[in-house]
């Protein structure tokens, strides 16, 4: 009976930035659980490539290229999914991006829009317009993936920690504004070992992670599964408006990338 909570047979997935990382985790998780899945990314290419992954597990998938921090091709992601699933239960605002800069002062005024425009104008936008239908449906469940980076000092990610900030801000206000048909609710990411890993020490890492990281570890991206999981499915059918923490313990110390 619990096993069945956790079932997604019949739902239809959009997961931005699903084409690596947590989101194609999340992708392959779900279409393991029965979901159909919509797979967007700035590159057809890598899009395409989870796609089959998907379909391999016995699922349709679609593959989409969007820059989900460009307002206008947000509309035709939306109409694409509609016309080729019917129907969107679950959407993911995954896709996120943190440059390196030198210094604050240095941070250009197209770096900072830039942030902000992936991590939180396009999940706003997106939430608006997948909302809408899903309230008209009767329901849908919107998953924010945030970071710790909100709530946690971020030297190096100061732009990134404010949009993720304020992707938590919308995931409360959403939650009110969607309710109570679509339940939306965020998952505060903290340091996961996916490609973006590769830039960081992973020496100096692995020192901090064992006194800044109770788990002494950074994730690994099929650890984001069982949250996901949680809130895209009837077994979270009372939660909505949470900050999930997935962090291995270790939000309110210094950041750990």
């Amino acid at each position: 009976m619990a096993a069945d909570m956790f079932d997604l047979t019949g739902k239809v997935a959009v997961i931005t930035g699903g084409s690596r990382g947590l989101g194609k985790a999340m992708a392959l998780a779900f279409a393991e659980r029965g979901a159909d899945v919509l797979i967007t990314s700035r590159k057809i290419d890598n899009c395409e490539a989870v796609a089959e992954q998907v379909r391999a597990r016995g699922r349709a998938a679609l593959a989409y290229a969007c820059h989900v921090g460009r307002w206008d091709e947000l509309p035709g992601l939306v109409d694409t999914a509609y016309a080729h699933f019917a129907k969107v239960d679950i959407l993911v605002n995954n896709a996120g991006l943190s440059p390196l800069y030198p210094s604050l002062d240095e941070i250009s005024e197209e770096l900072f829009d830039k942030v902000i425009a992936l991590n939180l104008k396009g999940p706003f936008r997106l939430s608006a317009l997948f909302g809408k239908r899903m309230v008209a449906a009767g329901s849908g469940s919107i998953i924010n993936i945030s970071s710790i980076a909100a709530v946690t000092p971020s030297p190096s990610a100061e732009p990134y920690g404010a949009a993720k900030a304020g992707l938590n801000a919308i995931t409360r206000s959403f939650s009110y504004a969607l309710g109570p048909a679509v339940r939306v609710n965020s998952i505060m990411a903290g340091p996961f070992l996916t490609d973006i890993a590769t830039a960081w020490d992973m020496d100096a890492f692995t020192q901090r992670a064992k006194t800044g990281i109770p788990l002494q570890r950074g994730g690994q991206p099929e650890e984001i599964v069982g949250a996901a999981l949680y809130l895209a499915s009837d077994a979270s059918s009372y939660t909505t408006g949470s900050i999930m923490t997935v962090d291995g313990g270790c939000a309110g110390n210094r950041t750990l990338e």
